[in-house]
């Protein structure tokens, strides 16, 4: 039988490769963008005043020698497992610490793209990642998550898939809980689905993939209830954000709807709360809307769905009746088993709690279309469900 449970997303997830391709080019975009501006810059800072135009130019192109060498460092890290095995002893950890708190945007983008590629490394989680954890990396990169007017989209970016790589390693994602990652990222999940609607920058599904990531595998960890942190994502209002989300990747990037629902299944897996804002927030119908996308997706509501339904005879009998007995019946003709299992596992917990769900299904064919099952691997699950229809 088909296990509930919160599920962790690793690195090499849906799209991974083409959002790393989008997010270059993007940056060498920004970067072309950011060194004429400097230019503009130095060249007004002369005209007006010499003196001070010296100092401004001097800081501007020690930041830019810094926007340089950082991204080098990254490049290098890529290429090179020998550099990497030189830099901890060097001290890197300490001087990415120290760059981090530099208030130049250009400087923070490239450190993340460096530390980001510093992540990666197969040997980041042994080698890499507990050094950062222990120095005040994180802290300072939650202080550049946190959404206000001084939230920049490059340097959130980076940021927050290097958030993402270390959440996947699962060396210490107790620490970012205490330091107040849940709080930080969920704010951060409402400030872009407000974003989302006003603009359509392609840009933001790009830093929303990595908050998703992140908030999803700080889910699975234990110390999320000793520290209260479900209730630090604000119910109702993180649901609603999630839903617009869905929303916009249905229409701009259909390849992320998986990173959304799989943050929905870890919020509602074992939470009463979850399962009830979805409920009084009438998104049954929406989560419906998205079962024909893909297999995936379609795993992934019926999971939602299913973690609902367990919840008991007053979660079901909100369920029931409504589109949710058409749209099953619908899955039943899939051909993939995956999807006609978690199909099959919803109506079974339909059945036990709500019992006029099985009168339903027998009046409107539902015999008939577990009958093209019978011959499969699922045909022992398909034979308890028809018993169970017949008989209660």
């Amino acid at each position: 039988m088909w296990s509930r449970r919160r599920g962790s997303l690793m690195p090499a997830g849906c799209g991974l490769e083409e959002l790393r391709r989008r997010r270059r080019e993007r940056e060498a975009v920004l970067r072309k963008a950011r060194r004429e501006q400097q230019l503009i810059s130095k060249r007004l800072l002369r005209d007006d005043a010499p003196g001070e135009a010296e100092e401004g130019c001097v800081a501007m192109i020690l930041g830019e020698a810094e926007e340089l060498c950082l991204y080098t460092l990254g490049n290098l890290i890529v290429e090179s497992e020998a550099v990497r095995r030189q830099l901890l002893p060097q001290g890197i950890v300490p001087a990415l610490a120290a760059c981090i708190q530099s208030p130049h945007l250009t400087v923070l983008e490239a450190l993340g793209y460096a530390l980001s590629q510093l992540l990666q490394a197969k040997e980041a989680p042994e080698k890499i990642i507990p050094s950062v954890l222990a120095s005040t990396l994180p802290q300072h990169m939650l202080r550049l998550l946190q959404p206000g007017p001084k939230l920049n989209l490059g340097v959130a970016m980076e940021f927050a898939w290097c958030l993402h790589y270390i959440t996947c390693s699962q060396v210490n994602n107790d620490l970012l809980i205490t330091h107040g990652a849940l709080s930080t990222l969920g704010l951060l999940l409402l400030d872009l689905a407000g974003a989302v609607q006003r603009t359509e920058d392609a840009g933001l599904e790009l830093l929303a993939c990595p908050v998703l990531r992140c908030l999803s595998n700080l889910l699975t960890e234990a110390a999320v209830e000793a520290v209260g942190g479900q209730m630090q994502l604000r119910d109702e209002r993180v649901v609603a954000a999630l839903f617009i989300l869905l929303e916009f990747f249905l229409w701009k990037q259909p390849s992320l709807l998986p990173e959304g629902l799989w943050l929905l299944n870890n919020l509602t897996a074992n939470s009463p709360s979850f399962c009830t804002s979805l409920l009084s927030l009438d998104l049954i119908q929406p989560l419906l809307q998205l079962l024909p996308v893909s297999n995936v997706v379609s795993i992934l509501v019926l999971t939602v769905l299913c973690n609902i339904a367990e919840k008991g005879p007053a979660y079901c009998q909100h369920l029931w009746p409504g589109p949710l007995l058409p749209s099953l019946l619908d899955t039943l003709a899939f051909s993939d088993t995956e999807v006609v299992g978690q199909s099959l596992e919803l109506l079974q917990l339909l059945f036990l709690y709500q019992p006029e769900a099985a009168q339903a299904f027998l009046q409107q064919s539902g015999l008939q279309a577990l009958e093209r099952h019978e011959e499969t691997q699922l045909q022992d699950r398909v034979h308890a469900l028809q018993q169970i229809a017949l008989h209660g």
